[in-house]
């Protein structure tokens, strides 16, 4: 709602980043790749396929949740933008100040990192990659010790978070809300899982094993209907570009749902002969869905097919024998 969080919401940050030397701005535009949604949602597609259980108990399903919770993440980030309706700083419009030392393949690799259209509030990198590294340090509970992953989790999340603020696309509050609303995701979305850790009293599953108790069903039907409420937010609206963001999280929601049930949960790792054409036909599926998002129903099919592929794949060999 436009007026609770202000247009004109800096504190003094966008002074510092205009004063750092350019080389750092283009690192840092490179550091916010980590929560670009390709490169998370390939990330856990990955871990989902291919852990062992050498990370967690059950990796199968603890690769399904943080996808989950990942997914609820964009569904908040979702209802926030339609809802909150506020602008970007005013360094994510055009023209870009690309520095000129840069190759020309670079320089529009840049320019498109540095500008950015739709609403600002909250931040989607830093909520998405808050959620996600989140998620992995705690479902991925048999890697390192709890304090080095979530260590990890959080100079990754918190790189991102200041990456955005570097690159001026988001100001300071815009990365702040994004980061606290990610982790309180993390903790919703694990609840709804069935995670003993966020279940006081809750006996299911093994208390050393608590991946083994997971189920992420409700926390992608949660994502759907999140996302459901955010479309109608942005109809009512007539925020288009954010209706097409809400409608892939209804699919995304739906399609991990309708995918869970498809598998065991306790499937060995993926084959790799198998996880490489799913990995190209579901990757063209999700650059499809984005690229013909003038078409909302398009957009829809496309993106609910790729992820029921992806949520599935691991029952595949048993399918084919």
């Amino acid at each position: 709602m436009t007026g609770i969080v202000s247009a004109e919401r800096g504190v003094g940050e966008l002074p510092i980043v205009d004063a750092l030397p350019e080389v750092v701005v283009v690192a840092f535009a490179a550091v916010t790749h980590l929560a670009d949604p390709w490169f998370l949602f390939g990330l856990l597609a990955v871990g989902y396929w291919f852990a062992g259980d050498r990370l967690a108990a059950s990796p199968r399903r603890a690769g399904a949740t943080a996808i989950a919770v990942v997914t609820c993440a964009y569904a908040a980030v979702a209802v926030g933008k339609a809802w909150f309706a506020v602008p970007r700083p005013p360094g994510a419009m055009p023209p870009a100040d690309v520095p000129t030392w840069l190759p020309e393949l670079l320089s529009a690799w840049f320019e498109a990192q540095v500008l950015s259209d739709g609403f600002g509030f909250p931040s989607g990198h830093a909520t998405g990659g808050a959620a996600a590294y989140g998620a992995l340090a705690l479902l991925y509970d048999r890697a390192w010790t709890a304090r080095r992953r979530l260590a990890a989790a959080g100079v990754a999340a918190g790189a991102v978070a200041v990456s955005r603020v570097v690159i001026e696309v988001h100001y300071f509050v815009d990365v702040l809300a994004g980061v606290l609303v990610g982790v309180a995701v993390v903790a919703g979305g694990l609840w709804l899982a069935g995670d003993p850790r966020f279940r006081r009293g809750d006996a299911s599953g093994p208390r050393g094993d608590p991946t083994a108790a997971l189920d992420p069903t409700a926390a992608f039907l949660t994502a759907a209907a999140v996302s459901l409420v955010a479309a109608g937010v942005a109809v009512a609206a007539g925020h288009s570009g954010e209706v097409v963001e809400a409608g892939i999280g209804i699919a995304t929601g739906v399609g991990g749902a309708i995918g869970w049930r498809l598998v065991d949960g306790d499937e060995p790792p993926v084959p790799v002969r198998i996880a490489i054409p799913a990995l190209i036909v579901t990757g063209a599926l999700w650059v499809g869905a984005y690229a013909l998002s003038d078409s909302l129903a398009i957009t829809v099919i496309a993106t609910t097919v790729a992820v029921v592929a992806v949520v599935a794949l691991p029952s595949l060999p048993d399918r084919i024998g």
